[in-house]
């Protein structure tokens, strides 16, 4: 049965940006104080099983196990150096880790959402923590850049937060928490998540330089050409036509881009190969 579309229209206008402190760990279970004390033994625990890890995968899997407790099943951090402007959430990408939807990952890269997201313009001028509904309701917030949540909705992340992260000389980061459902976070939660957030970033890039960079994949030159073709809206009959080699050639080439960029679709071949750098769009 098809999805049933869930637009951010719905879901985050209206919706207040002023909650109690009450934890809220579903859509209609509410927790007295031990709980809160529960979460924040949950918080210590998270804190002491980061010791001593260096590996930012390990610590990105252990925050994913800290969101949990709050019903956040999906978050995506990425770091962005001192003058760039946009972010493309790709798994990979050294400066991105994340474990949102597929579907949703190579429809925000599809369509260039980077260029657009209004967390990303919002986090640049926040020092804390925000709501996506309280961007979704600024009279700043443009129809496009409602489009992004709208189309998140869709692909199940019908409300988050996001933590700015700012460092020195201009670094910057954001790590974002998000919900299958409309329901507002609490300001506790957004509390113990912005902490966990902070301390996986500081964690991450304090061994950021010493961890290394994962090499892009090899791709031979005709392989290069199909994909750059690619990226540039092209078919494979049409590659055929401008590079002079026939249909199955061009998607020999393509299969092959796929399982060394370890893509699951064309697009997001092309994608990830600009993203390394072995094409130029």
């Amino acid at each position: 049965m098809e999805r049933p579309r869930m637009t951010a229209v719905s879901q985050l206008r209206g919706l207040p940006t002023k909650v109690s402190n009450q934890f809220s760990l579903g859509p209609s279970m509410h927790f007295p104080e031990a709980a809160r004390e529960a979460f924040a033994v949950e918080f210590g625990r998270f804190l002491d099983q980061t010791v001593g890890i260096a590996q930012s995968e390990r610590l990105f899997d252990l925050l994913s196990a800290f969101a949990l407790n709050f019903d956040c099943p999906w978050i995506a951090y990425g770091s962005l150096a001192p003058g760039q402007r946009g972010l493309k959430l790709i798994r990979r990408d050294p400066a991105v880790m994340l474990n949102c939807p597929d579907g949703w990952q190579e429809r925000y890269l599809e369509m260039g959402y980077d260029r657009i997201d209004p967390i990303m313009k919002t986090s640049r001028k926040r020092a804390d923590a925000f709501r996506w509904s309280e961007v979704y309701n600024d009279g700043s917030t443009t129809e496009d850049e409602r489009r992004v949540f709208d189309e998140a909705a869709t692909f199940g992340l019908r409300s988050g937060i996001s933590v700015p992260l700012h460092g020195p000389e201009g670094s910057f980061a954001i790590m974002s928490f998000a919900r299958p459902w409309n329901r507002e976070f609490q300001n506790r939660t957004i509390t113990y998540l912005q902490l966990a957030a902070l301390h996986f970033h500081l964690r991450v890039a304090k061994f950021a330089n010493s961890a290394g960079i994962e090499g892009a994949p090899n791709l031979s030159l005709r392989e290069k050409e199909c994909i750059l073709w690619t990226a540039r809206g092209k078919s494979s009959w049409e590659i055929g036509k401008i590079l002079g080699i026939s249909l199955n050639t061009v998607n020999f080439h393509i299969k092959n881009v796929k399982q060394k960029l370890d893509a699951s679709s064309r697009t997001l071949a092309a994608i990830k190969a600009v993203n390394f750098g072995i094409i130029e769009l």
